[in-house]
């Protein structure tokens, strides 16, 4: 029942982001100046491999990843990936302090009876102790996280299929959360101690994460994303869904498109980002956040992070994850930055090698 999601690790580990239309990989290494990134790659799932973020085609997928190992350093197998969408519960609950694991494994059981709604023998389980609690010393706070059984075993499936090995897998929003060690540098001093906002706006998920203080605090994730904007390039001009994600891609679009198709998703978006802050302040009580990073394809709409900024009052930037590392020579260092945005949650899943 308890499986290894959250588990700190000591190997080194690729980062793996299987998402709706790609399967990103990035390998990272400890250097003098902090991360070198010694492998990274992206290649194409064909649509409907993966659909409402679970693998549909599990041997589809299998494929892929075995493309990737190939462009990885032969001495390197060991992969963290994660899994989301509405098959994946974290919770906070407040335990009794206990003397072993055991124990508290006996009682997160008992908590996770009453809080997951699907029988207990068809998840993963898996938990982490936050803090002791700060309004009573004799509880702790603990990170409680459940996946359904299938969404793991089917990524699992499709990795070792790909002839690697699955050696941990996490949650999206809390691998978005680690990240924010690689786009610290583009938060102002001034607002160094100040809650940060991670938003990673992918095909059909928009994903937030806050940090505080280099914890992850509040996770939220809203099925909202690219998608959207490519089904409405569908309705609008008549197109078929490839040539409107090409045509979305390569800046083909009518003229007329801006006002016509961009102007409405821009504002579902910005509604999407404005109610979940609002459930982030009101879950946390807490400071309002000083900043939003954006990642994930529909970061690359020209101008979004400007839009955001003016519409909800908050300084918006486009990640830059890998601007302060090293980057091995055979990678494009300047086709690396421009697409650093996309690879927020692989990395946060190669950084698993290091906390």
């Amino acid at each position: 029942m308890f499986a290894s999601l959250m588990k700190a690790q000591n190997s080194k580990l690729i980062g793996m982001d299987i998402g709706s239309y790609a399967v990103k990989s990035i390998l990272l290494s400890k250097s003098s100046n902090g991360y070198k990134v010694e492998s990274v790659t992206s290649l194409p799932l064909p649509q409907g491999a993966i659909v409402d973020n679970a693998i549909a085609d599990v041997q589809t997928v299998a494929s892929v990843i075995g493309k990737i190992k190939g462009k990885l350093p032969k001495n390197q197998s060991l992969v963290a990936a994660a899994v989301s969408g509405s098959g994946v519960i974290s919770k906070t609950i407040y335990m009794n302090a206990v003397q072993n694991e055991d124990e508290l494994e006996a009682q997160i059981e008992i908590e996770a009876e009453n809080l997951i709604p699907y029988p207990l023998d068809e998840v993963s389980l898996d938990f982490e102790i936050i803090q002791q609690n700060e309004n009573n010393p004799e509880k702790i706070d603990v990170l409680l996280i459940a996946s359904r059984t299938e969404l793991v075993e089917a990524r699992v499936s499709a990795i070792e299929g790909g002839k690697l090995q699955a050696k941990v897998m996490d949650v999206e929003g809390y691998a978005l959360g680690r990240a924010f060690e690689l786009v610290k540098h583009q938060v102002p001093e001034a607002d160094a101690d100040k809650p940060i906002a991670l938003v990673d706006i992918g095909a059909s998920m928009l994903t937030m994460a806050v940090v505080h203080n280099g914890e992850t605090i509040f996770v939220k994730e809203q099925a909202f994303g690219g998608d959207q904007f490519t089904q409405s390039i569908v309705s609008y001009y008549g197109m078929d869904s490839k040539d409107a994600e090409l045509a979305k891609v390569n800046d083909e679009l009518p003229r007329n498109y801006v006002f016509e198709v961009l102007a409405p998703f821009q504002t579902a978006m910005i509604q999407q980002i404005r109610r979940t802050l609002q459930i982030y302040s009101t879950s946390k009580n807490s400071t309002d956040v000083a900043r939003l990073i954006l990642s994930g394809g529909c970061s690359e709409i020209a101008g979004i992070d400007n839009v955001l900024s003016e519409e909800l009052n908050i300084p918006a930037v486009i990640a830059q994850p890998f601007v302060q590392c090293e980057v091995d020579s055979s990678i494009d260092f300047d086709r690396l930055n421009k697409e650093g945005a996309l690879y927020m949650v692989a990395s946060g899943l190669a950084l698993r090698s290091f906390c």
